[in-house]
């Protein structure tokens, strides 16, 4: 019963869970730097001198050396064209889901009206059914309500509405507001109105307590779903795909179909680049937390 005395179980038990959690990641990564193009076995490391291209008809060493499959990533306007659409739909369906999650939490915390328990329980919904029924709810709707349009304004050719990046920013915004609201509506679980209550006996109008108040105390909230919405966007796949056009690939969608032709490096070096993307996001976040502690 000592705390200060740690059990060899327990250290083991920690290294287990820690390797089962990140040893594909790790994997992945080291496949990144694989010298085979077919990505089945690793045949060792791209060597800086190994890597070999022909420029004018002369054999010359590759610049990129061991980051030969990062080097064709950053030339490869399909990629670079994914990820744009990748983070424009993150970036923008992030902000939108996230401001009005967090008036949706508060409206659910601090009000009473009548249909308070459906929309409490409402929120579940698109969390607890599966992404492929939402998926083509959504592609359903949006089929429907462009047919209607493109026939009632008398739409042809191009100024038809399709599909499109749009289409993918509002339905991400739709599965994406309740995580928002439920993390935030976590963090107003243990919010002690007596700050605001003084806030306002100062002079304070409800504005400026939000905004001085209210607000600098739930930001750790507002910020963890922001993250979790923002994650959920970049890796979400089957909506994506029910709901994108032309134009609008992003990665996910662009990865799975290399991995219908061959699972090669490029898609290693892809992932590993994604990954770090996730990984800055979250010590970014872990730094805002500190400064407003």
């Amino acid at each position: 019963m000592n705390p200060h005395r740690r059990s060899p179980f327990i250290l083991i038990a920690t290294i287990l869970v820690y390797f089962f959690l990140y040893a594909p990641i790790f994997v992945l990564v080291i496949y990144s730097f694989n010298s085979s193009r077919a990505n089945v076995q690793f045949d060792g490391f791209i060597s800086s001198y190994g890597d070999l291209q022909i420029v004018n008809g002369d054999v010359t060493q590759s610049p990129c050396g061991p980051f030969h499959w990062f080097c064709e990533l950053s030339k490869n306007r399909e990629v670079i064209n994914a990820a744009k659409n990748t983070l424009t739909i993150a970036f923008t369906a992030t902000i939108i889901s996230t401001i009005v999650g967090t008036m949706a939490a508060l409206a659910l915390q601090r009000y009473d009206f009548k249909l308070k328990a459906f929309s409490q329980v409402s929120l579940y919904i698109p969390i607890v059914i599966p992404e492929i029924v939402m998926g083509i709810g959504i592609l359903t709707l949006f089929s429907q309500l462009f047919s209607l349009l493109n026939n009632w304004l008398n739409l042809a050719g191009d100024a038809r509405m399709t599909m499109g990046l749009f289409t993918v920013i509002l339905s991400h915004i739709a599965f994406m507001i309740p995580f928002v609201t439920l993390v935030v509506q976590a963090r107003l679980q243990g919010f002690d109105k007596s700050y605001e209550e003084a806030a306002m006996d100062l002079g304070a109008n409800e504005w400026t307590t939000f905004q001085r108040v209210t607000f600098p105390m739930i930001l750790p909230g507002v910020l963890s779903g922001a993250l979790l919405a923002f994650t959920l966007s970049l890796d979400d796949f089957v909506i994506t795909f029910f709901t994108n056009g032309p134009g609008s690939t992003t990665l996910p969608i662009y990865v799975y179909g290399l991995l219908r032709r061959i699972i090669t490096p490029q898609v290693n070096a892809l992932s590993t680049v994604w990954i770090s993307i996730v990984f800055i996001a979250v010590l970014l976040l872990q730094w805002i937390q500190s400064r407003e502690k």
